[in-house]
């Protein structure tokens, strides 16, 4: 299992379209699961504070992810520029496997 884990800080007044973009129905979602690999995505927000959530993206391997944004490079583009407006700050936090 390979894992990206991405940390958001959001504008206050895009709560709501932030989680409906990247939640478990949201665009992400439906855009990844074109994808063979793809597995899930978890959307965490922080207790402390409601301006910090974290993504975990779930793949089979790396490679199945790889193959994905080779595949699907202008929507994932074309998307990531949509949701741009909805963050102060976007963080990757790292890349994980699941022994």
């Amino acid at each position: 299992m390979y894992v990206i884990a991405w940390e958001f800080i959001i504008r206050a007044e895009s709560a709501a379209q932030f989680e409906a973009a990247y939640g478990p129905a949201g665009e992400w979602v439906r855009l990844f699961s074109n994808a063979e690999g793809y597995r899930e995505t978890r959307l965490l927000r922080d207790m402390t504070d409601p301006l910090r959530y974290v993504t975990l993206d779930y793949w089979r391997s790396r490679e199945a992810y790889d193959q994905f944004r080779q595949t699907h490079v202008e929507e994932y583009k074309a998307l990531d520029e949509r949701c741009e407006q909805l963050t102060a700050r976007e963080t990757k936090l790292g890349e994980f496997d699941n022994p």
